[in-house]
């Protein structure tokens, strides 16, 4: 078994326009449009809402997030879910 690695930002750019939640490496998550994604994966998104322990934290309007700062995204919509199980 071989190791491949994947390039994460084809995925990325094919969530701008639409809703994603991100959760940080320290708990927070964030929902909202994905805006825009740059060359360094930082992510930009409007109508932001924080969400911290499950509860609401208010909407946040504009935000950036910086790459390194991100545990993981995915898309809101459950009926574009194209993630597959591992193996």
């Amino acid at each position: 078994m071989s190791f491949v690695p994947l390039n994460p930002r084809p995925m990325l750019q094919s969530l701008v326009n639409d809703e994603v939640r991100i959760r940080l490496k320290w708990g927070q998550e964030y929902t909202g449009l994905l805006v825009s994604v740059d060359s360094y994966m930082n992510i930009q998104l409007s109508n932001a809402e924080e969400w911290i322990d499950g509860k609401s934290g208010g909407s946040l309007g504009q935000v950036l997030i910086r790459c390194n700062n991100v545990l993981w995204i995915s898309a809101s919509n459950k009926s574009k879910k194209e993630d597959v199980e591992m193996s």
